[in-house]
């Protein structure tokens, strides 16, 4: 599991790499919401603060394998970054992993209860779930993106390099 959860590369170019059938995102949710507080936290805006809040499955071969929130702060909705209110069901990651100067904070790691109220109830589960988060910085915007990886994500034992460092630097936490 710890290469999965270490790995800072892209997610989506990962799960597709597996070659386990069609790769395809799923929103679940999106809208204007209360960032829960070690979000505001971990972003660094004022805890009332409103953000775009997006739910999607990473799904293969039709089964989801991977929930994923991401947080978009008003501020981080400008200029070249304000597309990023209509992703529809494309790929947060695909674009975030072509930005030259992205940067990502390390990553927060939890092993959660399956049932969690973090989980959206039709991916809610009987066994934990390992989770992971962190913040990307794009020209000085920040958002948050956490993936759980969910039961029936099962490669835990595919080979994988951990791409520290790879894609820009790496930001404190």
């Amino acid at each position: 599991m710890r290469s999965w959860l270490l790995d800072d590369g892209s997610l989506t170019v990962r799960l597709t790499e597996l070659d386990l059938g069609e790769f395809r995102v799923q929103r679940l949710y999106q809208g204007w919401q209360l960032p829960l507080l070690t979000e505001s936290r971990l972003l660094g805006v004022a805890p009332r603060q409103r953000a775009l809040v997006r739910e999607v499955g990473l799904t293969l071969a039709g089964q989801a394998v991977v929930f994923a929130r991401s947080v978009f702060p008003v501020a981080s909705l400008t200029g070249d970054l304000a597309h990023l209110r209509y992703l529809r069901n494309k790929s947060l990651g695909s674009i975030l992993f072509s930005h030259p100067g992205m940067r990502r904070s390390p990553f927060e790691l939890a092993l959660m209860p399956g049932d969690s109220d973090y989980l959206p109830p039709q991916l809610r589960q009987a066994d934990p779930a390992w989770g992971r988060r962190s913040r990307f910085v794009i020209g000085g915007r920040s958002l948050m993106v956490s993936e759980v990886f969910l039961q029936s994500f099962t490669p835990w034992n595919a080979v994988l390099a951990v791409h520290r460092g790879r894609r820009g630097s790496v930001i404190p936490g």
